[in-house]
């Protein structure tokens, strides 16, 4: 098993309730033997960037939020970008989405946030969700989730509400065994 699920969105089912999960898209950056690593893309948290790094770097106030990851690690920063340029050796996980890989390269995004902002989409995420060995394909066996390919422009939407709605009717629209209109529905 090469990473399968790396570069796909885990959409939460309607039945799956935990609240840490309720409603979630989670980005799958690994997924092994070992068990699987992802970032909750549509959890905004009430603080922003500048506010969760004050103290450590000196940035500009902005409306950039930092993201709920997940449950594990919550004191953990996590960032996720579009630029191959900062870290040539990252493999992306999917086309234009990079997960920055040192403390270094995390410095070197928000400096390039600060010095030319238009140049760089990123995220920030406070924590990440993790999966031991089997456990992800046990959840995905019982239908917890949905597997969708994940896409740049969904990682950074600027309206994080809307993904799982979006992404949940693309799932039941592609899973139709018929059109949902039909030229004769009174063959039905």
């Amino acid at each position: 098993m090469l990473n399968p699920l790396r570069g796909k969105f885990l959409v939460a089912g309607d039945q799956l309730r935990d609240p840490t999960f309720f409603k979630s898209v989670v980005l799958i950056v690994e997924h092994g033997p070992d068990g699987s690593m992802g970032l909750v893309i549509n959890h905004p948290s009430p603080f922003t960037v500048s506010h969760a790094l004050q103290g450590n770097f000196d940035l500009p106030e902005n409306q950039e939020l930092v993201y709920v990851g997940g449950p594990v690690e919550p004191e953990a920063l996590f960032v996720v970008h579009n630029s191959s340029a900062l870290d040539p050796s990252e493999m992306p996980i999917v086309e234009n989405v990079y997960m920055g890989s040192s403390a270094e390269v995390f410095e070197d995004i928000l400096q390039v946030a600060i010095e030319d902002p238009q140049e760089l989409i990123y995220r920030v995420f406070a924590g990440c969700s993790g999966w031991g060995p089997g456990q992800l394909e046990g959840e995905l066996a019982r239908g917890d989730w949905t597997v969708v390919p994940a896409d740049e422009e969904t990682v950074f939407q600027p309206d994080p509400y809307s993904i799982w709605d979006t992404l949940t009717a693309k799932a039941k629209q592609t899973r139709r065994l018929l059109p949902i209109d039909c030229d004769h529905p009174e063959w039905n």
